[in-house]
């Protein structure tokens, strides 16, 4: 199935798969851009999404990814506490540059380094959330549980 997708999607599938992960990543005709359509095209509720949000470090420029459930917004202040350093929302080619992929499609895997992450402790809370898998139409569902392996995430408070 994988060999059907789109190249950024089969990239997020590959990195699943090297991860032991038994995640599937579909395309879906509907857009997955926003919490909201993604919510709408999957046919869950706006919790249930995984927003990543970019945000840059205001002294030290490093990429911080945050994956907060589609309800909630993120406190800067408190992402800067947890980073260790002020922080700022990061621009579309900060996010392409870092992560390898475009706002919009950001997966919480397959990025082109390693990024500090923050978990919203709210996801872990769903027996299924649903994920970004590397473009606007692409998603694959997991468990917090899979969240929680799929990095070096720290699961936080985020708002």
């Amino acid at each position: 199935m994988a060999k059907d997708l789109s190249d950024s999607a089969k990239k997020v599938q590959d990195a699943l798969t090297v991860l032991g992960l038994p995640c599937q990543v579909v395309e879906l005709p509907a857009s997955t851009r926003t919490a909201q359509e993604a919510a709408q095209a999957i046919g869950c509720t706006v919790a249930q999404i995984v927003k990543s949000l970019v945000f840059r470090g205001t002294r030290t420029a490093k990429p911080i990814l945050v994956l907060a459930s589609g309800v909630n917004r993120v406190n800067e202040k408190r992402l800067g506490e947890l980073a260790g350093e002020p922080v700022g929302k990061a621009d579309a080619d900060f996010v392409r540059q870092h992560t390898g992929f475009a706002i919009g499609g950001v997966p919480p895997v397959g990025h082109t380094a390693p990024i500090e992450t923050y978990i919203d402790s709210e996801l872990l809370e769903f027996e299924e959330i649903w994920a970004a898998a590397g473009n606007p139409h692409a998603v694959f569902r997991l468990t917090g549980k899979d969240l929680s392996k799929m990095g070096q995430g720290r699961v936080a408070a985020i708002k």
